[in-house]
C-alpha cells in the first residue's frame, strides 16, 4: 500500500488562523487609533473657534473666589492652591468616610445574623432604607431637613457637655500635646517596634506549628497595654481635651464640622455601610455550618467564635467586594456640589466656569479620582495576598 508522503507546502496566509487572528487585532487596533486621532483633532478645532489652548498655565492666575472651608487658602491665591484644597478636602471626606462606613457595616452585617429579633430587624430596616434609596436624596435630606434644622448656636444640643450640635455644624473636643507628650510619643515607637516583633514571632509560631496563632490580636495587645501603660505611668496626660467654648455668636477653640462636611460625612457613611453591611452578612453565611459546630466543641463563646473562627476565613470573601465600595465611596463624594460642601468636584468646576478650561480640568479632575481609586485598590489588594498568605 502506497503512502503518501507530505510536500511540506503551506497553506495560503488568508487561510491561516493564527495570520487571520493577529490581522484583526492589528486592524482593531489601528481603527481605535483613527477614532482616538478624529476626536483629538475635532477637539482642537473647536478650541480654535473659542479661542483658547490645551494648557495648564491657567493654574498660576490668581482665583479670585473663596473656599469657605479646607487648608489655608484666600482669594488672592491661584487657581493651582484652590484645586489642592478641594483634592485635600476630597480626602478628608473620603478617609473618614471608609473608616466610619467600614465600622458602621462590619457591625450591622453581623447584627443581621443575631438571634436577637430586635437587632435582626433593626440591622434589615437600615439596610433595606439607606440601600434602596438615591444617595443624592439622602444628602439633602441629611442636608436641608437634618443639620439646618438644627437650634441656633445659643440653643445647642449639647452631649456630656463636651460635644455641640447646630446650625453650624458639630463642634468636637480637640486633643492638644501637653509638655509629656514628646516622651509619650517615644515610649509610643518603641510599643510600636515591640508589637512588630511579637506579630513576626507569633506568625513565625503559628506556620512552623501549622495552627492558628492570631499574630495581628497579639501585636495589637502589646501595642495597646504599652501605650496605656506609659500613658499612665507620666506625671501628667500626653494629651488634653480642647473643649469648644461659646464665646460671642459662635463656638471658639476644638473641632468644628461644617453643616455641610457633616452632612455629607454623614450621607457617604450611612449611604456605604449599608452595602458593606451586606458583604459582611454575604461573607459570613458563605462559612460552611461545621464551623460553627467545630467551634462550639470546643467550647468557644458565639463571640469568640465570629472573632477566631468565622472572620478570618469570611476576609478572604468580604475583602475585594468591600474594595469597590471604598471605591465607589470616594466617587460618590463628588455629589457634595448639591450641598455645597467644597470638594475637589465643585472647585473644579468653579475654576471651568472662571477660565472656560473646561477639558483640561475635567482631566485634572478624572487623573486625580483614578489616581485616588488605583492607590485605594493597591492597598486592598496587598492586604487581600498578605491575608491569604498568613492564613496558609
Amino acid at each position: 500500500m502506497a503512502v503518501q508522503l507530505s510536500t511540506g507546502r503551506r497553506g495560503a496566509l488568508w487561510r491561516d488562523a493564527r495570520v487571520l487572528a493577529v490581522a484583526g487585532q492589528i486592524v482593531f487596533v489601528l481603527a481605535i487609533v483613527l477614532l482616538a486621532a478624529l476626536a483629538y483633532a475635532n477637539m482642537m478645532r473647536g478650541l480654535e473657534r473659542l479661542g483658547l489652548r490645551l494648557q495648564l498655565g491657567f493654574l498660576s492666575l490668581e482665583a479670585g473666589f473663596g473656599i469657605s472651608e479646607g487648608i489655608a487658602y484666600n482669594p488672592g491665591d491661584s487657581y493651582g492652591r484652590a484645586f489642592v484644597v478641594g483634592v485635600v478636602n476630597t480626602l478628608r471626606v473620603s478617609v473618614a468616610g471608609i473608616i466610619l462606613a467600614t465600622v458602621v457595616g462590619l457591625l450591622v452585617g453581623i447584627g443581621r445574623l443575631s438571634s436577637n429579633w430586635l437587632i435582626r430587624f433593626l440591622s434589615t430596616v437600615y439596610v433595606e432604607t439607606f440601600r434602596n434609596t438615591p444617595l443624592l436624596l439622602q444628602l439633602i435630606f441629611w442636608y436641608t431637613g437634618v443639620i439646618l434644622k438644627l437650634p441656633p448656636v445659643r440653643q445647642s444640643l449639647s452631649v456630656a457637655d463636651r460635644v455641640y450640635l447646630n446650625q453650624r455644624g458639630v463642634f468636637l473636643p480637640r486633643p492638644v500635646p501637653s509638655e509629656t507628650f514628646a516622651l509619650w510619643a517615644w515610649t509610643l515607637v518603641a510599643c510600636v517596634a515591640a508589637a512588630a516583633a511579637v506579630y513576626a514571632w507569633r506568625r513565625r509560631v503559628a506556620l512552623r506549628e501549622d495552627r492558628p496563632g492570631f499574630p495581628f490580636a497579639a501585636a495589637a495587645g502589646v501595642l495597646v497595654a504599652g501605650a496605656a501603660i506609659s500613658w499612665f505611668a507620666l506625671p501628667s496626660a500626653p494629651l488634653e481635651w480642647q473643649v469648644p467654648v461659646l464665646q460671642g455668636f459662635n463656638f471658639r477653640g476644638g473641632i468644628q464640622l461644617s453643616p455641610e462636611f457633616a452632612a455629607l460625612l454623614l450621607g457617604l457613611v450611612l449611604y456605604t455601610g449599608a452595602f458593606i453591611a451586606e458583604v459582611v452578612r454575604g461573607g459570613i453565611q458563605s462559612i460552611p455550618k461545621g464551623q460553627w459546630e467545630a467551634a462550639q466543641s470546643l467550647g468557644l463563646r458565639p463571640g469568640m467564635t465570629m472573632y477566631l473562627v468565622i472572620l478570618p476565613q469570611a476576609l478572604r470573601i468580604i475583602i475585594p467586594p468591600v474594595t469597590s465600595q471604598y471605591l465607589n465611596l470616594v466617587k460618590n463624594s463628588s455629589l457634595s456640589t448639591a450641598i455645597g460642601f467644597p470638594d475637589m468636584f465643585n472647585i473644579g468646576v468653579t475654576i471651568m466656569n472662571q477660565t472656560g478650561q473646561s477639558l483640561p480640568v475635567f482631566g485634572l479632575i478624572m487623573a486625580t479620582y483614578l489616581s485616588f481609586s488605583l492607590v485605594t485598590a493597591l492597598i486592598m489588594n496587598w492586604y487581600n495576598r498578605r491575608f491569604r498568605l498568613v492564613e496558609r
